[in-house]
């Protein structure tokens, strides 16, 4: 990891300082240890540790949807979803993708899309499969958790397979407890 310095006002800060002490936080949290146990061992306040874990917490029995395209196996990423209770999926591969825009009119297509927005807006976490570019538009328009899994670089044009183990190790840590 580089060594990052950030000017604010007269201090100078080093983010990979803060980037490892929170790596330290996260290993010894992840072992078993209390925030206050952690805090003693790191020489910090336990409120410092519990801000964090909510800044950064994705899921407490919150409801899932899976969202993404173009695909080439998305029947295998609906099965794995249903196995471990995603509440909702919706997968293309790239010929459904153009299917969705074809032989509508713009303003049909732009009320599909709000549709579609307004219906991911209910679920806490929303896991986006896809390439950059939608990470960026799926931030500005849902409100929601994102968990994010690239395909590649923008523009995909055509279906893309994505690793099913890393599919279900992101599944298993946003729905502890809750595999079939």
């Amino acid at each position: 990891m580089s060594e990052e310095l950030i000017r604010i006002g007269e201090k100078i800060i080093s983010t990979r300082k803060i980037q490892d002490c929170i790596g330290k936080i996260m290993k010894l949290r992840s072992s078993g240890l209390s925030q206050q146990d952690a805090a003693n061992v790191l020489h910090l306040d336990r409120t410092f540790i519990s801000r964090l874990e909510s800044i950064g917490e994705v899921r407490k029995g919150k409801k899932i949807a899976v969202f993404g395209f173009p695909l080439d196996n998305k029947e295998q990423i609906k099965t794995i979803s249903e196995e471990k209770g995603v509440d909702y999926v919706w997968l293309m591969d790239e010929e459904e993708r153009w299917d969705l825009v074809k032989g509508k009119s713009a303003i049909e297509f732009f009320n599909q899309v709000m549709d579609l927005i307004t219906e991911l807006q209910v679920y806490d976490i929303v896991i986006l499969i896809g390439s950059k570019r939608w990470l960026k538009i799926g931030e500005a328009l849902l409100n929601n958790e994102l968990v994010f899994l690239e395909l590649g670089e923008s523009p995909i044009t055509e279906d893309c397979s994505l690793n099913l183990d890393i599919f279900r190790e992101t599944l298993d840590k946003v729905i502890p407890g809750k595999v079939k």
